[in-house]
């Protein structure tokens, strides 16, 4: 007997939590032990539109309104201070998780209310599990309580792979094309709130580094900026490249020394976003991050086999060996005010913040020496796809249902003994 399961997520979203919501939606489809129905849900501004009318998923989909029916079992993938307990039988809260080194109290209050707790990094399970807070009448800690397991995010090896350059889609193509030079390191995410170098990404610290790193190099590498702030209009377009006029004109190198941005600004598919990954101008891919609840982009690009380089710290050391890739070491910093976000960011938790010089000589050193740096990075593709992918991912999630969500209980009857017939006396009539 299967268990009806709903998971409410942003299915259709072009978003991180939209793209682990269709895995974990595919991961539940493969395990074949649910009734699945989909509870779409809306993330920000992000557009709609990932799913083709043929997806397995969108027939998936319940329409809006209530539902008919309370499933056995309530999947909800969402920040923690939205978790409800809607299952007869079992919730489950998946969450990306936290970027800093402690959550919000409405983030432990939500997860106290599901049965179990699924986040995709160590990282955020430790920050979990390490956040307490007083109560106000001070006589016991608000903390987690409930069971927390990981689940990375696998990478879907049929999409996210090395790929023949003239197969790549014509739209990335004729863009890259328009890039004179022929080394260029990628940077990928959002370009959020916060002032310079305070950013959630630290966009802005990693274009400065960059501009004095190669001021007084003759033959400059380019640096492409694949980010937006969280929609893809003209409006946020301009924004973007007013941001990364302002920091030229703030570093104080004259124009003729300045190396080349470029702003690569839009909604890209998957198979778009593996063509400019495994792109031949495109080196390598640099992070400067604070903190990742996972990290999904860097997962993606070092399949390719080419250098990544990224903060040491957070969700993505998960997959980001030391051995096979390049970490820039820092210190754990409180977040500046312009970062903060009310019950998601808050005050006097810490994040990451890189060691800019070492930074700087690391990159110029990947571009001077590049192939001292390509045998480590081959291995790390080898070591994605044997640890990392979307069928280790199914399997992970498969153990961790087995191992925690109560299995339907079939009711037996006992066999009813049905009494034999007992044989009465033959009644003969008489007349008169």
């Amino acid at each position: 007997m299967r268990q009806n399961l709903v998971i409410s997520c942003p299915a259709t979203s072009r978003s991180g939590y939209g793209d682990h919501a269709r895995d974990l939606i595919r991961s539940l489809l493969a395990m074949d032990k649910f009734n699945i129905q989909v509870m779409d849900q809306r993330w920000g501004n992000c557009p709609r539109n990932a799913l083709s009318k043929d997806d397995i998923i969108s027939k998936l989909i319940l329409p809006l309104g209530p539902m008919n029916s309370q499933p056995d079992i309530w999947i909800q993938v969402t920040v923690p201070n939205e978790f409800q307990p809607i299952g007869k039988q079992y919730n489950i809260g998946i969450t990306a998780g936290m970027e800093t080194d402690k959550v919000a109290p409405e983030w432990i209050e939500g997860c106290n209310k599901m049965d179990m707790i699924i986040v995709p990094s160590h990282h955020s399970k430790v920050v979990f599990q390490q956040t307490t807070f007083e109560n106000k009448d001070n006589r016991e800690k608000l903390s987690l309580q409930k069971p927390i397991h990981v689940l990375f995010e696998g990478l879907d090896i049929d999409v996210f792979d090395k790929i023949d350059p003239r197969q790549a889609p014509e739209a990335i193509l004729n863009t890259i094309d328009t890039i004179k030079e022929s080394f260029c390191f990628l940077v990928c995410g959002h370009w959020l709130q916060g002032s310079m170098t305070h950013d959630r990404k630290d966009i802005g610290g990693t274009i400065q580094t960059f501009l004095h790193t190669f001021k007084n190099i003759k033959n400059k590498p380019a640096l492409i900026l694949k980010t937006s702030s969280a929609t893809f209009s003209v409006i946020d377009r301009e924004d973007m490249l007013n941001r990364i006029d302002a920091i030229k004109k703030q570093s104080g190198i004259h124009a003729k020394d300045l190396a080349n941005i470029y702003l690569l600004h839009g909604d890209l598919s998957p198979e778009e976003m593996n063509a400019l990954y495994n792109h031949e101008k495109v080196k390598a891919m640099v992070s400067f991050t604070h903190g990742e609840g996972f990290g999904r982009p860097l997962l993606e690009f070092s399949v390719t086999g080419k250098p990544v380089i990224a903060s040491n710290w957070s969700g993505h050391v998960d997959f980001l060996p030391n051995n096979f890739t390049f970490k820039i070491p820092g210190e754990l910093k409180e977040v500046d005010s312009s970062a903060l976000q009310e019950g998601i960011i808050i005050k006097g938790a810490k994040w990451f913040y890189v060691n800019y010089g070492y930074a700087s000589n690391l990159i110029k050193d990947i571009y001077r020496n590049y192939k001292n740096y390509i045998n480590s990075s081959r291995k790390q593709r080898k070591y994605v796809k044997d640890n990392f992918s979307l069928d280790a991912m199914t399997e992970e999630f498969t153990r961790i249902v087995n191992d925690n969500v109560p299995k339907p209980v079939e009711l037996k009857l006992p066999k009813l003994k049905i009494p034999k017939l007992q044989k009465f006396p033959k009644l003969e009539s008489t007349n008169g």
